[in-house]
């Protein structure tokens, strides 16, 4: 069971890789959920995940996450403790802070630039990361931490991808950037330029020089035949001439 959820989590893990550019250490922002699961089963989240996840890991929460722990009182000491201890990620609600689970979906709506895994419990902000394309998410079930397979959104995002209707910005600056340095754009603009569309033959000329060729074997062929005519009426007047002149002798 253990070697098929790693096999699962290498699979998963691959497609965000290859795909969305996912790098080592993997950040993997937390909430308070989740937090309190790992405490409840017993699950070592720092000397764990790494090993789940393939590579090195960077454990991260926000202020609004903290704030919402300590507000919840005693029952959720042990999850304050856990995500105390791990880095804080710049939020935009320093003056107002907002729940865990709307602090850390902000922190991906504008196309997850900075490659965030999502670790929650919280069943509405998971329904929510999976209609984001290129969001990892992770969460607790039977003792065991588990990624999910990638999203349908995240599935039609890479079809369009391959099927070349859509290229983020930033494959387009980057892939410009390289035709530049290779001296490849000016190329191509002069190929371009010097390119000419190779010209057929009119059809419609084509048209009139063979029926011209046609009207002048037409004229030839019938002026042999009234040469022939002439040859024959010429013998005829002769051959007449001949027998008449036999005749008066």
């Amino acid at each position: 069971m253990k070697l098929t959820r790693q096999k699962h989590a290498k699979k998963n893990m691959g497609f965000y890789k290859h795909n969305f550019q996912f790098r080592e250490p993997f950040q993997v922002l937390l909430d308070g959920t989740f937090c309190q699961a790992a405490l409840r089963n017993k699950i070592q989240i720092r000397e764990q995940l790494p090993g789940y996840l393939g590579g090195a890991t960077q454990l991260c929460t926000t202020r609004c996450v903290l704030k919402e722990l300590e507000l919840l009182g005693k029952e959720l000491y042990g999850a304050k403790l856990i995500a105390q201890r791990f880095q804080l990620k710049n939020c935009s609600h320093h003056k107002d802070p907002v729940s865990g689970s709307a602090c850390l979906f902000s922190m991906i709506r504008e196309g997850n630039p900075h490659h965030f895994f999502i670790a929650t419990q919280d069943p509405d902000l998971a329904n929510k990361v999976k209609k984001r394309a290129g969001v990892p998410l992770l969460f607790i079930i039977q003792n065991t931490m588990v990624l999910d397979k990638p999203s349908p959104k995240s599935l039609a995002f890479v079809q369009n991808m391959q099927t070349n209707q859509l290229v983020p910005e930033h494959q387009k600056q980057s892939i410009v950037e390289l035709k530049e340095k290779a001296g490849l754009a000016n190329q191509q603009g002069e190929k371009r330029r010097k390119r000419k569309r190779a010209g057929g033959p009119n059809p419609l000329s084509c048209l009139k020089k063979k029926k011209k060729k046609t009207q002048e074997g037409q004229e030839a062929s019938a002026e042999k035949k009234k040469r022939r005519k002439r040859k024959r009426n010429r013998i005829k007047a002769e051959a007449v001439q001949s027998v008449q002149k036999n005749e008066e002798e």
